[in-house]
């Protein structure tokens, strides 16, 4: 448990999903693609992007702290994504699905999880176009980015689908300097 929690907090010693870097059109984003994985996830509902990572994010570390069928504790693993798929008018609610990467460990079996909240999710082999940035990223932060990006590849000529966008997350909040945003939009 220290261990999860340390990494939680501090960030260090964590996996990552693999993934393989194409050359990019511009110098302001790299195109990834991503190997099909297992993750696992929560779909939240709101005007709010920020309450909706935070409430996700809580469910989801209670299934890697043993919340699950096989009461396993899951290492902790970066990034922490949230999908955003906005709603249809400006004041209709979103839809948020945070996640975490699966640890290659449990990649093949994943524990199953008990709250009817949580779920396994499939990502097939994607590829992304992705913007990285510092700092604390909140939810204007990350729309700015999301729209610098798809601006980018407007310039250069890239096709890619505009919803859903992914925030990704690389650190604790309790890291104060040295920290890894991105955005994503899919190829």
């Amino acid at each position: 448990m220290l261990k999860t929690i340390g990494q939680a907090l501090f960030s260090t010693g964590l996996q990552y999903p693999k993934h393989s870097t194409l050359e990019s059109k511009g110098e302001d984003y790299e195109v990834r693609t991503y190997e099909a994985t297992n993750w696992i996830s929560t779909t939240l509902t709101g005007m709010e992007m920020d309450p909706a990572m935070n409430a996700g994010f809580r469910r989801l570390f209670k299934y890697i702290q043993g919340e699950n069928e096989t009461k396993e504790k899951v290492e902790m693993t970066a990034p922490v994504t949230c999908r955003v798929e906005p709603g249809a008018g400006p004041a209709c609610e979103s839809t948020f699905t945070v996640s975490f990467f699966i640890p290659e460990k449990n990649q093949a079996d994943p524990p199953k999880p008990t709250s009817p909240e949580v779920f396994i999710e499939n990502r097939p082999q994607f590829t992304a176009f992705v913007r990285t940035y510092g700092g604390f990223s909140r939810e204007e932060t990350a729309r700015e980015e999301h729209l610098k990006l798809a601006e980018s590849l407007r310039r250069d000529g890239v096709e890619f689908r505009d919803q859903p966008y992914y925030r990704a997350g690389y650190d604790s909040p309790f890291k104060l300097t040295g920290r890894r945003n991105e955005v994503w939009l899919l190829q």
